[in-house]
């Protein structure tokens, strides 16, 4: 399934191997808008690598993290190989948690820093969740196939609700088809490099 999909003409993977620290994205592009971005600006900023999957309009098709298996890509086995910490983003949507950060993923202690730069920065609408009891159970990340579980460290995943990635002004998603950055997205990415730096430190 996986080798199929990320053959696909719209399908591109994004690979640089950096610092030992990694910042994944696997719905970017069409699919959970704005993450690719995210990840990309925080990777470059941090020097961390990257590992992305950025999917071109019209194409809309979700794989589950589980189905990420570094034996069907040769970029993600590389990158797997490369880092020992990471950070997921992804992006979700459900009307009882339309204000929600879920940060999950098995490295709990690293879930615990990047929540608490989270909430220490984002405006207090938003509300930034790590504990595990109160997140889905499908949105954990604790699935030891999720790639976000196979470094040595582990990492966490982030799962960013809509209003975290849309532009008001401009009613479209942020960073996507020409719309310019909103002014969350630019406070979401200065924090999640203010986590990477410190916990690197």
């Amino acid at each position: 399934m996986l080798r199929e999909f990320l053959n696909q003409p719209d399908v591109s993977e994004v690979c640089h191997l950096r610092g030992r620290f990694g910042i994944m994205a696997f719905h970017g592009g069409n699919l959970e808008r704005t993450t690719d971005v995210i990840a990309q600006e925080v990777a470059d900023r941090t020097d961390s690598s990257i590992y992305a999957v950025v999917q071109r309009s019209p194409l809309r098709q979700h794989i589950p993290s589980i189905k990420f298996d570094p034996a069907h890509s040769d970029a993600l086995a590389g990158f797997l190989g490369h880092v020992d910490t990471v950070i997921s983003l992804h992006g979700y949507g459900r009307e009882d948690r339309f204000w929600d950060v879920l940060v999950g993923g098995g490295n709990r202690q690293l879930a615990s820093h990047v929540a608490d730069h989270l909430r220490g920065g984002l405006p207090d609408r938003f509300g930034v969740v790590d504990d595990l009891a109160e997140i889905p159970a499908g949105l954990r990340g604790q699935h030891p196939d999720n790639p976000v579980n196979r470094p040595s460290n582990g990492g966490a995943q982030i799962e960013l609700p809509p209003t975290s990635r849309w532009n008001r002004e401009e009613s479209n998603w942020s960073d996507h088809d020409g719309t310019s950055r909103a002014p969350q997205v630019a406070l979401l990415i200065d924090l999640l490099v203010a986590a990477v730096v410190s916990w690197d430190a």
